[in-house]
């Protein structure tokens, strides 16, 4: 995950519960249908799991709740705490991130929510190449986060946020490395994954890869 947003993760650790739940009106929309996204998440994973971004631990608890064996690595040390306060010793939170993860264990499926924007294009690729090392033959990824059909859809987001004074939100769509569906769905076929998308809200999208 990228490490120049350590910082930013630390700040939004003690209000990200509230703001997933709906009390900021800018990220409303960005967080509609939150416990919808990740129940779907937990429910197209299965086996030994590794969460990617837990955060402050939502989705690590629904996938604990199905029976599923956790790994969740998190950068961010405030959010770690959060999790493991949630979570307890029924899953494992450890530090890492999208590059720094247990790499000598085999998963049956790599989850995450909101947390894949922040690699820009170029680590995504890197990031996703290396996984069809350590998913089981045919294992998943599924990433639930906030992505677009195309540029324009993109620059039309960033012009409604600053339209409505959303002036946090306009700032978040361009500095984090939001990409297009087309971009992402050439980036798993080629490192051997079939791939869909299904949309979630006007932000976000769950892209599933299935390793073939």
């Amino acid at each position: 995950m990228g490490k120049e947003f350590l910082e930013l993760f630390e700040q939004w650790a003690d209000t990200y519960d509230a703001t997933v739940d709906g009390h900021d009106p800018e990220y409303k929309d960005v967080f509609l249908h939150y416990e919808k996204i990740l129940n779907e998440v937990a429910e197209r994973s299965w086996g030994r799991v590794l969460e990617f971004g837990p955060g402050t631990g939502n989705l690590t608890k629904k996938l604990v709740a199905r029976g599923l064996q956790v790994t969740a690595v998190e950068p961010s040390p405030s959010m770690r705490n959060l999790a493991r306060k949630k979570l307890g010793s029924r899953a494992a939170i450890l530090d890492g991130d999208f590059f720094n993860y247990p790499e000598d264990q085999t998963f049956d499926t790599m989850v995450s929510t909101y947390a894949f924007h922040h690699l820009t294009d170029a680590e995504k690729e890197q990031a996703v190449s290396g996984y069809g090392n350590h998913v089981a033959s045919g294992g998943k990824i599924v990433f639930a986060d906030t992505m677009y059909d195309s540029i324009e859809a993109y620059e039309k987001a960033v012009e409604d946020a600053l339209s409505k004074g959303y002036k946090n939100l306009a700032e978040d769509l361009q500095r984090e490395y939001y990409t297009t569906i087309p971009v992402l769905k050439e980036m798993l076929e080629k490192n051997g994954f079939s791939s869909s998308f299904e949309r979630c809200n006007d932000f976000v999208w769950i892209m599933t890869g299935v390793k073939k």
